[in-house]
């Protein structure tokens, strides 16, 4: 055990390595190291101060945050992948992600603990700073916490570094209700200090009020604090200064924001309130390749479930509108929620996932996507069920590894305008003012039929599953929908088989090489589960609980 906190927050970066206490009844041993970067002579001045809160900013999640996509029914990996068997429900309390998460996140909230213990030491060369950068640490502690409590429900509450002989090193876990609490003041705390502006220029990226006051909108609406997610929300809205972003053309606005157009850098995106940044040719990520991957199978592809959520663009689900039609793969793209069609690949589209070497006939161009590839030979991108993302990808760095810098966005306005039209639903109180808003605001931006209290009472719609849907639609591939799901209670849809596109749409799916659903539609996963209360949470690794068995585990596990 001793060796637990040593291992789980390694530091990477060398300004937070050493916080080691030197203690000996020798003049000698009791000098301070002149080789190494130790408390004794760091945290001095405000620049110590910015260079550790950038080194907290590089623990941010980064494609990871996507790719938790996977434990959801939105999205499905084509091999073997530990957030995809997490979303299945069936996996060990051995599996290394499960594991790897509590560590990783526990190692950011103890670099958060020392820059927190810290800072007060330092002086300011603008006043004020100090506080600023203290604050911004407190989110994203907060951050990493609201993640800890996710996934494993009741957690160690830990407010400070800690020793091996620490007695908190072997305490049990504090109730997830106390760690909500803690959140939620902590984010009001660091709200009150940060500016309210939208950082810029050095500070772009950075943590702001915004960012704060959506993250506790989050965390209260994943909490069942319903009245504090909307003021909170309501907080973001009121101070003015994010808008949804839009480059004029409804067709390709959405669509935009996750591309280089949308980045933060380019100055024109005033929606997202928190993302992870990455800079071309310094700090790049693989998501564009990973989505259309040329010569593999595709790592991100969607599902039947998400494709048939979307709407029609009478406002109407696909069961009740007169304008579906499904008798071939084209058709299931018109007439549809304009979102569908700027985040799945459709026929026509350009994209990057056709590229084989061979000679390009004159009426064939590698670059726009005509019929998906079922089956692998090395040449053009494969997807299990037959759909392809378009969402996050960057055409130009599709070709190349690892040469792609798209924002990963965290936190946006409209998840923000999300949360408080739940909210206000889930008090009782929303109006046709409400949703003006908030939900119809995100259907302007793509030109879809607004949302109507009174239309959707006509149509026999749950107002409920229509706020849920929208949100479905608008977040999809973020990473939001596993813990949407289960924060609903809807565990049981995590166990439904993943399917694909209609099997006779294509002559070379009729093989039975190919499972079926009973409706003719590929099954592409099967064998899943959801156990209730169970799969609402992970379990406690097991490593962690060798090292510490006051831990306990979760239930039915």
């Amino acid at each position: 055990m001793k060796n637990r906190y040593n291992k789980c927050t390694k530091i990477a970066v060398a300004l937070l390595v050493s916080v080691a206490v030197f203690s000996s009844c020798s003049d000698f041993l009791d000098r301070v190291p002149q080789d190494e970067i130790v408390n004794e002579t760091y945290w001095k001045t405000q620049e110590h101060l910015e260079m550790a809160a950038t080194a907290i900013y590089s623990r941010v999640k980064a494609k990871n945050w996507v790719e938790m996509e996977n434990m959801g029914e939105n999205t499905m990996w084509p091999t073997t992948n530990q957030y995809k068997d997490i979303g299945s429900g069936v996996f060990p309390v051995t599996q290394p992600t499960v594991n790897n998460e509590w560590a990783n996140m526990f190692r950011d909230v103890r670099e958060c603990n020392t820059f927190l213990e810290n800072y007060k030491e330092a002086t300011e060369t603008q006043p004020g700073a100090n506080e600023r950068l203290a604050a911004e640490v407190r989110v994203i502690r907060a951050l990493a916490y609201s993640f800890l409590t996710s996934f494993y429900g009741d957690i160690p509450l830990i407010t400070k570094t800690l020793n091996p002989d620490d007695p908190e090193v072997y305490g049990d876990r504090k109730p997830q209700t106390e760690v909500v609490d803690f959140l939620l003041t902590e984010l009001e705390e660091a709200a009150a200090v940060l500016p309210a502006t939208i950082p810029s220029g050095e500070n772009l990226g950075r943590v702001s009020r915004g960012t704060a006051l959506a993250l506790k909108s989050r965390v209260a609406l994943a909490h069942g604090r319903y009245e504090v997610a909307e003021k909170a929300a309501q907080g973001v809205m009121d101070l003015g200064v994010y808008q949804l972003y839009t480059n004029g053309d409804t067709k390709t606005a959405y669509w935009e924001l996750f591309t280089r157009e949308g980045k933060l850098a380019e100055g024109n995106n005033k929606e997202t309130i928190f993302a992870r940044l990455h800079l071309k040719d310094i700090i790049m990520h693989n998501l564009s390749r990973e989505i259309q991957v040329p010569d593999q199978f595709a790592r991100f592809v969607p599902t039947r479930s998400l494709v048939e959520s979307y709407l029609c663009v009478d406002g109407l689900p696909i069961d009740k509108s007169p304008l579906y039609e499904d008798s071939s793969y084209e058709e299931v793209f018109k007439n549809r929620d304009p979102r569908m069609t700027q985040t799945i690949l459709t026929p026509g589209d350009k994209w990057g996932g056709r590229y084989d070497g061979r000679p390009v006939a004159d009426n064939d161009d590698p670059t726009v996507f005509k019929v998906p590839k079922f089956s692998q030979d090395g040449r053009g991108s494969v997807t299990t069920t037959g759909y392809y993302y378009k969402k996050y990808v960057e055409p130009s760095a599709v070709p190349n590894y690892n040469r792609d810098d798209n924002d990963i966005h965290h936190i946006r306005y409209a998840e923000v305008l999300l949360n408080y039209a739940e909210a206000k639903f889930e008090q009782g109180k929303l109006t046709q003012a409400d949703l003006d808003i908030s939900i119809n605001l995100l259907r302007d931006r793509v030109g879809m039929k607004r949302m109507e209290l009174s239309f959707l009472a006509q149509h026999g719609m749950d107002v409920r599953e229509e706020i849920r849907r929208e949100r479905r639609v608008e977040l999809a591939l973020e990473g939001h929908r596993y813990f949407d799901v289960r924060r609903w209670g809807e565990g049981e849809k995590l166990a439904n088989d993943i399917e694909g596109v209609k099997a006779s749409w294509f002559p070379e799916l009729s093989k039975n090489t190919y499972r079926k659903s009973a409706d003719g539609h590929l099954v592409v996963q099967w064998n899943r589960a959801f156990e209730t209360p169970k799969n609402y949470l992970w379990p406690v690794p097991e490593v962690q609980r060798e090292r510490n068995p006051n831990l306990g585990q979760n239930i039915g596990w």
